[in-house]
């Protein structure tokens, strides 16, 4: 299934990279049944980002519940060489994979590899990296995401020229590809960057740092409302 059949126009992603593993289930659940659909999983290398975070095993491991409720796995892979993984992660349950830029030199080839998987296939660039340049390679994939922060660690400030890269990315790209932002997403900016074009919101500390994670989750897509 495409990423045009998963958006409802826009979508909030909860950064399961922020939840209390000790309570995973009970936290996605909760976040299923208050109508979240579409779920951002961070796997990091620890080469291409320094911390080591979440495989192919949790992945696995929640998949059955994500799927059950009709909800949908958005893998982002802060990895090099992330086309040896795509087998996994689709083995695994993922339903996109989202790879760096940076990290590969062939961006067409990996977005042929993805699809191979039977895939759906994101390409992401760090804060460094301009627009301009990823735009052009990035046309036969269904995703953009645009890094507001430095991809590996949650927390960080949210980066304020990440409203003009948002923008730009826009004018750049054909409007069936979807631009995605990642790092500091909150109530106080999401709609400023919807208002640039972006309908995929990346959200870790602004969900899952609070207590009632479905009130939270809903205040963000009302501020988009």
């Amino acid at each position: 299934m495409p990423w045009t059949e998963w958006i409802r126009t826009v979508e909030v992603e909860p950064s399961i990279y922020g939840a209390d593993f000790a309570r995973l289930g009970e936290q996605l659940e909760a976040l299923l049944r208050a109508e979240c659909r579409v779920f951002h999983f961070d796997i990091g290398d620890g080469h291409f980002v320094e911390p080591i975070t979440m495989g192919p095993i949790v992945l696995e491991s929640i998949a059955p519940l994500i799927h059950r409720y009709d909800g949908v796995i958005d893998v982002h892979m802060m990895v090099d060489e992330p086309a040896k993984h795509f087998h996994a992660v689709a083995e695994a349950g993922g339903d996109s994979v989202t790879f760096h830029y940076e990290a590969v030199d062939d961006v067409a080839a990996t977005i042929r590899a993805a699809r191979e998987q039977e895939l759906q296939v994101g390409v992401a660039f760090n804060p460094e990296t301009e627009p301009r340049h990823v735009a052009p390679v990035a046309w036969g994939a269904d995703l953009v995401l645009c890094m507001a922060i430095h991809p590996g660690y949650s927390g960080q400030p949210f980066r304020e020229e990440t409203y003009e890269r948002v923008h730009e990315l826009r004018q750049l790209l054909p409007p069936e590809i979807q631009i995605q932002v990642d790092g500091g997403v909150n109530d106080a900016n999401i709609e400023a960057l919807h208002e640039r074009g972006a309908t995929l919101f990346v959200a870790g500390s602004a969900i899952f740092a609070r207590e009632d994670l479905p009130r939270a989750y809903r205040r963000l897509v009302q501020a988009l409302a």
